[in-house]
């Protein structure tokens, strides 16, 4: 499945948000290294160059249409094709950062360990994923996929709970050698135009959905699930829709 960077970057303003928290909370002065995990078409990567522009900078991620976009936003860092799961940077880093990434991988507990040994000294772990999974947007997405006839090629696609609770998160890290922040924000985004809760999701978690369908089953469960987000999220009297989104953040330290 490829990723339509466009797509993503329709909401590139509220989504930019929480990555900009996460960049300003790191305690580093001048960091060496710094690796950003799933940097997409690498907006947030211009960040993490903004806030250390001495700093060696790679990026890494799975999709070359997004990587293409990303080496154009920022021609000076190093860009990299591949699996999240088993990349290792060339020496121990100073930041590993990930923003909205990590959530697609399974088996938290081993990726943390991994992630934590590639640090250096002192170095931090910084990472940023949505914990919106129990709400309509997500749980409509699950209804829909499960309302069709669609459902068998679409069940094994379902994601319940990728990312786990804070004090999951607390307890994976406490035994790594690691100081560890987390904590929890909801963001309220006001966003505006023709369905947009579907529109976001269609740049995130429901891709993997409609690309796994060809019509007309694709069009008819894009249909329900925007049926449904048109109720869970009704058109305020100013044209504007309100949507929560609950994200986790972990900042871990290397002792």
């Amino acid at each position: 499945m490829s990723w339509d960077p466009d797509q993503y970057l329709k909401f590139a303003d509220h989504r930019l948000r929480p990555a900009l928290d996460l960049v300003n909370a790191i305690p580093l002065t001048a960091p060496h290294l710094v690796c950003d995990l799933g940097c997409g078409a690498g907006n947030v990567t211009r960040l993490l160059r903004l806030r250390w522009p001495d700093a060696r900078l790679i990026g890494v991620d799975t999709s070359a249409e997004m990587l293409s976009k990303a080496a154009g936003v920022l021609p000076d860092a190093l860009w990299q094709q591949a699996d999240l799961a088993d990349w290792a940077p060339p020496e121990p880093s100073d930041l590993i950062f990930s923003n909205a990434a990590l959530q697609w991988l399974p088996d938290h507990p081993a990726l943390f360990r991994r992630l934590v040994a590639q640090l250096a000294p002192d170095g931090v772990l910084a990472v940023q994923m949505p914990r919106n999974y129990d709400t309509p947007s997500h749980t409509g997405m699950r209804d829909a996929a499960e309302a069709g006839p669609w459902r068998d090629l679409l069940r094994p696609l379902l994601r319940h709970a990728p990312v786990a609770t804070a004090a999951d998160y607390w307890a994976m890290l406490a035994d790594l050698g690691v100081t560890a922040d987390i904590w929890l924000t909801e963001y309220l985004h006001v966003l505006s135009g023709d369905d947009p809760v579907v529109q976001w999701t269609l740049g995130t978690a429901l891709r993997p959905l409609v690309a796994a369908l060809d019509e007309p089953w694709r069009g008819a469960f894009l249909a329900d699930y925007t049926v449904r987000m048109r109720a869970a999220y009704p058109t305020r009297a100013d044209g504007t829709t309100l949507f929560p989104f609950r994200r986790l953040f972990i900042l871990a330290r290397k002792g």
